[in-house]
């Protein structure tokens, strides 16, 4: 995600992974479409500093529903960035299932890559946070099947936490989440 975010923002005016406001969709497009000709592949696995980790993740939705992302950042205890992954999740999706799919999506990508023992999870949804960690039922209608899925892949860390973060604390998750919310935006075409 990280090349792909790269070469979007030489194409595209950006601030640092969000799209200039007055960017159009046929701009956006052209730019994703001459990413996916550019034949760009998956960069090589770092190393980690150990067998512990970090995982930002952040959901983003315009509307609530509206066009929405999610992204994950995976990171050592030393704070050095593994993998940094977003992608869209839907027009018309809310943020908790953006939330849901952002540590879905760093937590798949954490065990497919690593062997971690400790895991610290940095998320700003109390809603997440009440399901995975706090055993109540997910409360949004089609969040299921993501809350199965967290739930097997972090009962597979043998020692995990959350720390909530405020809306002011920085999540390096947060400008990925929103590009995925910008292409999703796009719709089908």
């Amino acid at each position: 995600m990280e090349v792909a975010t790269e070469a979007i923002n030489d194409a595209i005016t950006g601030y640092g992974g969000l799209f200039d406001p007055a960017t159009n969709s046929d701009e956006l497009r052209h730019a994703l479409e001459s990413l996916l000709e550019s034949g760009l592949s998956r960069p090589p696995t770092p190393e980690p500093a150990g067998d512990a980790f970090i995982i930002y993740v952040d959901g983003s939705s315009r509307g609530n529903p509206g066009p929405a992302g999610a992204a994950a950042v995976i990171m050592d205890t030393t704070e050095d960035p593994l993998a940094r992954l977003g992608r869209p999740v839907g027009s018309r999706t809310g943020n908790n299932t953006a939330e849901y799919v952002a540590l879905q999506l760093g937590l798949s990508e954490l065990l497919t890559r690593y062997e971690p023992r400790s895991l610290e999870v940095r998320i700003d949804s109390m809603t997440v946070i009440r399901d995975v960690w706090g055993g109540e039922d997910p409360t949004e209608p089609g969040v299921e099947t993501y809350s199965r899925a967290v739930a097997a892949a972090i009962s597979s860390v043998p020692e995990h936490r959350y720390t909530h973060l405020a809306d002011s604390d920085p999540n390096p998750a947060d400008a990925l989440a929103t590009v995925g919310a910008d292409i999703a935006a796009l719709g089908p075409g």
